[in-house]
């Protein structure tokens, strides 16, 4: 039998986890979204993307869900590319 601290601290990442799978899912759907927008040459649609992801994002990182250089990472590289095709499409 183990300790009652280990059994609750058992629990305790089970939920966190789920908690985590459902904030990456968010993430990760999110950013497909916004890579949409983009294949499409929605611009506009697009900057509205651009700024929830990277609102999700620094909240993640906050949260200890991804790492701050992760999101500061993905954050610059979406900009670029949102950049680069509004660029190309005027």
């Amino acid at each position: 039998m183990s300790k009652p601290s280990a059994a609750k601290r058992h629990r305790q990442s089970l939920k966190r986890r789920q908690i985590n799978r459902g904030w990456r899912k968010k993430l990760h759907t999110t950013e497909k979204s916004l890579l949409d927008r983009l294949g499409e040459g929605k611009a506009q649609e697009a900057v509205a993307e651009l700024r929830e992801i990277s609102r999700l994002l620094t909240r993640a990182a906050t949260r200890k869900v991804i790492h701050k250089k992760k999101s500061s990472r993905k954050i610059g590289r979406l900009s670029k590319r949102l950049a680069k095709s509004a660029a190309k499409s005027t």
